[in-house]
């Protein structure tokens, strides 16, 4: 079955449960700000089988698009990961794989993406057509595949996304 969870959350649980035998954890909504989700980490240590909880760790998570979690990840960084999804999708997912969640910044992000595509050549012929004048009786001479190759050799890189489509970014 495959899953349809696409809102990010991270199941964070109770390390003195967990290391005396019960199951003790919370599902959060990772689309908020660091601060409440330290708050619901908090109010779940409180409710612990284990007097004097304070250690927990990152157990479970779903809807990060193929992102890993550490099970120690600051809650800083997961609560950035869940915004930049929810504003930007699987593209930006993609970019943060190739290039790092420390690197895959807001500005870097809008800075190196040029779109949704259904391949490279579509990206290369529509590149082409939109920056250089190609004289109609030209037009069917040009190989776009060739051209897409060149172009991804250095300039461009691409990740193919659900559905076949193919997101692509500028090098910087």
């Amino acid at each position: 079955m495959q899953n349809t969870q696409t809102t990010p959350r991270i199941y964070v649980a109770c390390l003195a449960a967990y290391n005396n035998g019960h199951l003790h954890g919370v599902w959060i909504d990772a689309n908020q700000d660091a601060q409440a989700i330290h708050d619901q980490i908090k109010d779940m240590l409180a409710l612990s089988p284990v007097g004097g909880a304070e250690e927990w760790a990152i157990h479970d998570y779903e809807g990060f698009c193929g992102l890993k979690l550490a099970e120690y990840e600051s809650m800083e960084i997961v609560a950035g990961v869940a915004a930049m999804l929810e504003r930007h999708g699987e593209a930006w997912a993609k970019f943060a794989e190739y290039e790092g969640i420390e690197y895959a910044t807001k500005e870097h992000f809008e800075e190196a993406y040029e779109g949704e595509w259904d391949s490279e050549e579509d990206f290369a012929e529509n590149l082409a057509s939109e920056t250089m004048e190609i004289p109609k009786h030209l037009e069917f001479y040009i190989d776009y595949e060739k051209l897409a190759r060149d172009l991804f050799i250095n300039d461009y890189f691409s990740a193919e996304g659900e559905g076949r489509k193919v997101y692509v970014f500028r090098r910087l």
